[in-house]
């Protein structure tokens, strides 16, 4: 017969499903011979993200699809784990594209008594280890945005870094509302997908560290003039591959984020899950100081790999699944 589909066929090849099982195995023995426990997690949940940039797949009886293992892993460490890592399958509402698939792999692992410069070290010896990249290079946020875009995130206000834009002959997006135009993090957050990320990593994969305190997350802030939070993410070849924190352990201080970030959503007509009132109490009860750190292993291997797209890392990608 012909004009059959064949979307039954796996988009990875068999070379790519094993350079993903050498790949896992690799991750497995090094955090084996560093005694970091791994463990699981639920991937389905009463509570979801309220983070601003990540929309969560809800289920028919009312419950979520993690994002993330963080929550669990973090009450974890406050009932005293210890060291832990996992591998895990994580679900975030995004269109597919070539480095996007709503279900993706991702590991996840927490280090308590490091901050996240000494979780940086680590990320770069995983990567070593596993034959990825023998060196990795660092730089701040505030020098990536001077040397990459000209301009000064600590400094510059909303309409300068639109207009910057606007002179580098970039379109902005349609329909902006007068809170966008105004947001400093919007415009930031604009400058580093499409100037500042994209350059970065080309020769190594490269640590971007120390955050505007307005882009924290669930970072701690390190106070002074400007106050910085204390997180990096690790990029190569252009692409965001990993998030990292100092994590912070205020349970007060996490409730009320969570509870800004959930009236941004409302304000903005968007989706308001509950937040995790029980990784609040876990807080409460006494986290252990820690730093840590979320990979995507999708992108990972389709950039070791030298893939076109995470579509071919997959084994049945969204339009196949």
């Amino acid at each position: 017969m012909t004009g059959r589909s064949q979307d039954w066929r796996p988009a990875a090849t068999r070379r790519v499903l094993e350079a993903r099982a050498e790949l896992y195995g690799s991750i497995r023995a090094f955090f084996a011979a560093r005694g970091v426990l791994e463990v699981e997690t639920p991937i389905l949940s009463r509570h979801a993200t309220v983070d601003r940039h990540i929309d969560s797949f809800a289920t028919t009886d009312g419950r979520w699809l993690h994002t993330s293992p963080e929550f669990a892993m973090k009450r974890l460490l406050a009932a005293g784990s210890g060291p832990i890592w996992q591998i895990a399958k994580v679900f975030r509402i995004d269109e597919q594209g070539r480095h996007h698939n709503p279900e993706f792999s991702m590991l996840e692992w927490y280090r308590p008594g490091l901050d996240h410069h000494a979780l940086m070290d680590e990320v770069a010896a995983l990567l070593a280890h596993c034959g990825i990249a023998q060196r990795c290079e660092r730089t701040s946020y505030r020098e990536a945005f001077v040397r990459h875009a000209g301009i000064d995130p600590w400094t510059d206000e909303a309409p300068r870094l639109r207009a910057a834009l606007r002179e580098r002959g970039i379109a902005e997006p349609q329909g902006l509302s007068s809170d966008e135009l105004s947001d400093r993090d919007f415009w930031l957050d604009l400058w580093m997908s499409l100037v500042v990320g994209p350059a970065l990593g080309g020769d190594a994969p490269v640590f971007v560290h120390d955050y505007p305190a307005s882009q924290a997350a669930l970072a701690r802030v390190r106070p002074g003039t400007p106050p910085v939070a204390e997180r990096f993410e690790l990029f190569w070849h252009g692409i965001e591959l990993a998030n990292g924190f100092h994590e912070l352990t205020d349970a007060a201080e996490q409730r009320q984020r969570f509870e800004d970030d959930q009236a941004w959503r409302a304000a903005r007509g968007r989706t308001v899950p509950p937040y995790d009132r029980q990784l609040v109490e876990a807080l409460q009860s006494g986290m252990p100081d820690c730093a840590g750190v979320a990979l995507g292993l999708d992108r990972l291997l389709m950039l070791t790999l030298g893939l076109t797209s995470i579509d071919q890392t997959l084994s049945f990608p969204a339009d196949r699944a």
